[in-house]
């Protein structure tokens, strides 16, 4: 039994499922002309000074713009920020939730989880396959976006090799919003098997609050106990939190 931790503008889609049917007929391509200065505003500002110069629901916008092309979408982001609370939680929520919202259709969703992929791969790409130790603020920064907006639990293992560079990201499980269940001989076979030498275990909590449970210390000894068995080191395991993340290393847990 597994021991558990607690705690080209769009038209992908070929004519949109949002936009009105009073829209379609005469007319229907062509935006009302105080939209199209909204838009293009909108655009100068973000172009001109980043994602600084919009505040979320402008950010969420220029998103979109791209799933529905001929409406207006603001209400739209209001709805969704109203529901999920910023800018990051929308585009972390799952697609089941997103359709909860009214105006959500399958473009809106698209978009908004290739705004959410293009962000983690992104984040990856500054920590894989280089040292981990020496380079630990752009790991705390990948497993933050990856993981901190997440609703349920997620557990996922970080292997290195000698030289402490970070050869996998594999994710071990999924649970619910309060726990996960994780196997510590499959952490340590799946180390064995990619040849790694060390291990760095991360996992969230969707309460926001990254102080460990007592599962939480008691399956990190149980995976530090199977590990030095087989001659790997654990160097650390993060709970990351809503704004920031706990280590055990730091707060001698290990």
């Amino acid at each position: 039994m597994a021991p558990d931790f607690h705690e080209a503008p769009l038209p992908l889609f070929s004519a949109d499922a949002a936009v009105p049917a009073q829209a379609a007929g005469r007319g229907a391509g062509k935006l009302p002309s105080y939209l199209r200065d909204h838009r293009r505003r909108l655009r100068d500002r973000f172009l001109a000074g980043g994602a600084d110069a919009l505040p979320d629901y402008e950010m969420l916008e220029l998103v979109l713009f791209r799933a529905i092309p001929r409406q207006d979408v603001k209400p739209l982001a209001r709805r969704l920020l109203d529901r999920f609370g910023d800018f990051n939680r929308v585009v972390s929520a799952s697609p089941a939730r997103l359709a909860e919202v009214q105006g959500v259709g399958d473009a809106v969703v698209l978009e908004l989880k290739i705004v959410e992929a293009a962000a983690h791969r992104l984040a990856r790409s500054r920590v894989i396959h280089r040292p981990a130790l020496s380079g630990w603020d752009a790991l705390l920064d990948y497993c933050h976006t990856t993981m901190a907006h997440r609703e349920t639990e997620q557990f996922r293992v970080l292997y290195l090799d000698r030289k402490n560079v970070l050869i996998a990201d594999e994710e071990q499980a999924r649970g619910t919003v309060d726990h996960v269940p994780v196997y510590p001989r499959e952490v340590a076979k799946r180390a064995l098997e990619l040849n790694a030498s060390a291990l760095i275990l991360v996992h969230n909590h969707p309460s926001g609050d990254p102080s460990p449970s007592e599962a939480d210390i008691a399956t990190t000894r149980q995976i530090e106990d199977a590990a030095r068995a087989l001659g790997l080191v654990l160097h650390d395991h993060i709970i990351v939190g809503m704004s920031d993340e706990l280590s055990f290393r730091a707060q001698g847990y290990l």
